[in-house]
């Protein structure tokens, strides 16, 4: 009785996607030198085994290098994070596709809970098996993050190419406890009046802001040129040129006319 919100972002080597409500995100970055169907996402229309629902596994999200989704706005304490993974390759064990071996890290809060975890091996060596790990995580800051993290281990170019690195089909977080906030998407009407008056006090901030910064910005100004005025009174005022006289006085920059190069560049007369 789980509703799950499709990952269906086209993300790239360093990317992210922020949806949903409550809102979550997820970001990818490392690039594959050849990924399979140009995408990371992999798909297989098998069915799958060890669990009720093999349409949840037929797509998984893959990343070269790190691959991190995000809960945002959570409200605070204990969380049962699921994540669930299926490994795509050969069922075959005898097949030498069998011979992949993708191994990551995974990280909860920051936390390393896993290392070298390896979805066909939790599998019992097998593909297209259901894996499901849970882990209690706290959230303190209302922010949740899991990162699964690929530190070069396992095999790069088995079954093809580019099909390494992080993989995963579905998670989600539960909390431990009752909730005292609820997320609804039709709260804009009741929300109206403090959105406007939201915007209205942000849009007189702003303009003070830059109000102040506009006077900050000119008594400065002024000061530095009051400063360098008194120096050239010192020193002497330097010539200063523009571009336009330059390229006339050596008739725009005309070989005949270059003296020399240098460090600076080239030097004319």
């Amino acid at each position: 009785n789980a509703m799950y919100q499709a990952d269906n972002a086209n993300l790239g080597a360093a990317s992210h996607y922020v949806g949903g409500a409550p809102i979550w995100g997820v970001s990818s970055s490392g690039r594959f030198m050849d990924p399979p169907n140009g995408s990371y996402i992999i798909y297989s229309s098998r069915q799958f085994q060890n669990t009720l629902d093999s349409g949840l596994f037929q797509t998984a999200r893959m990343s070269p290098s790190s691959l991190r989704y995000y809960g945002i706005g959570l409200e605070n304490g204990n969380y049962t994070v699921t994540l669930q993974f299926a490994e795509f390759d050969s069922p075959d064990p005898q097949a030498w596709k069998s011979r992949a071996r993708r191994v990551f890290d995974i990280y909860l809060q920051g936390e390393r809970r896993e290392q070298n975890f390896d979805i066909r091996k939790a599998a019992g060596g097998k593909s297209f098996v259901v894996v499901k790990k849970q882990y209690v995580v706290p959230v303190v800051k209302n922010f949740l993050e899991i990162h699964l993290f690929w530190a070069g281990k396992g095999t790069c170019c088995i079954p093809t190419q580019g099909y390494y690195g992080p993989a995963i089909s579905a998670l989600s977080a539960t909390p431990n406890f009752i909730p005292t906030v609820h997320y609804s998407v039709d709260k804009k009407s009741s929300s109206k009046t403090g959105v406007i008056v939201g915007v209205v006090i942000g849009v007189a901030v702003c303009l003070l802001a830059a109000l102040a910064g506009v006077f900050v910005w000119r008594q400065k100004r002024k000061k530095m040129l009051l400063e360098l005025e008194e120096l050239y009174t010192i020193v002497g005022r330097p010539n200063v040129f523009s571009y336009s006289e330059l390229r006339s006085a050596t008739e725009n920059f005309d070989s005949s006319n270059l003296l020399g190069a240098g460090g600076y560049g080239s030097v004319y007369k």
